[in-house]
């Protein structure tokens, strides 16, 4: 069993923040990754918001920075999938793969992962025509006919970043309006590659041995039809990655923690960090806040403790 101060569990922008300020601080903390550097930031081709970047930056080459930059500090980054975490006293048993780290105090920056349809054909197809990251999966559908389901920022995005490969793509929208950001909605109604279907609805997911059409509902006539496809990105929202404290801490009925703005939860001792966290934004820029500032505060934490 190893013994730190801090153990960072989730390696995208918050807990590399976290770490960062973590090293520079002088805590003696191991970030644990399951996965590459960046979470869903480095599944993202394209970031434009995030400050001191100028026209941009690929979401990997991010991530890869971030990793760079915490390690430079002396941070410990192992990968290893955390299975257990669980409250011993004032501590904390933290139980991986292939370790065990008992430690003071626990930041949770594990994000979240996509909401499913739930429609028939959704899971036979998931992975063989059947997609929730467009960055991944996109350059597959080369001179094919893709759909897009729902509205959002990430829909939108990752409708614009398919007319790079497909030759048509479809955006399927429960509503007869866009929840994008408007500058991302002017980009894509003036992209002669994408169609918008409005007020319409996945019923299921059709085909044999690959994705052949999806059978849509208009919500306001009940009327069916099949529109023809060879894949279906799904951006119908998110639920968050907190399985491993639900029993620990509050969520929300999508299982986002309920914290503090010092990202305390209920539990001292226990921070949350970046998109687990129910707030009214998950950006980049967000998630760095987040880790900067349940570091500081597990900082002040160590420091009290007798």
């Amino acid at each position: 069993m190893q013994e730190k101060e801090l153990v960072i569990i989730g390696g995208g922008p918050a807990g590399y923040t976290a770490g960062l300020y973590a090293a520079r601080a002088d805590i003696d903390a191991v970030l644990i990754e399951r996965g590459m550097p960046g979470g869903q930031a480095a599944a993202t081709e394209w970031i434009e918001n995030y400050p001191g970047f100028p026209g941009g930056i690929g979401g990997i080459d991010l991530a890869l920075k971030m990793d760079e930059q915490a390690r430079s500090f002396g941070l410990t980054v192992i990968n290893d999938n955390v299975e257990a975490v669980e409250k011993q006293g004032r501590e904390f048993i933290v139980k991986t793969s292939q370790t065990v780290f008992k430690t003071k105090t626990v930041i949770l920056a594990t994000g979240s992962k996509p909401s499913f349809l739930g429609v028939e054909g959704e899971q036979k197809f998931h992975g063989r025509g059947v997609s929730y990251c467009a960055t991944c999966d996109g350059a597959f559908f080369r001179d094919r006919t893709v759909a897009v389901v729902g509205g959002g920022d990430a829909a939108v995005e990752e409708a614009l970043f398919l007319t790079k490969f497909a030759a048509k793509v479809y955006i399927i929208h429960r509503r007869d309006e866009l929840r994008a950001a408007k500058v991302i909605q002017k980009r894509a109604m003036a992209n002669e590659k994408i169609e918008f279907l409005w007020n319409s609805v996945v019923e299921k997911v059709v085909g044999e041995d690959k994705v052949e059409a999806v059978t849509l509902k208009d919500v306001r006539t009940g009327e069916l039809k099949d529109i023809p496809v060879d894949g279906v990105f799904v951006y119908v929202g998110t639920r968050a990655n907190s399985e491993l404290i639900k029993d620990l801490v509050e969520t929300d009925a999508r299982g986002y923690v309920l914290a503090n703005n010092k990202m305390q939860t209920r539990v001292p001792g226990l921070y949350v960090a970046g998109d687990i966290c129910q707030k009214p934004l998950r950006q980049v820029v967000t998630a760095v806040a987040d880790g900067a500032v349940a570091a500081m505060e597990v900082e002040k934490y160590l420091a009290s403790w007798e």
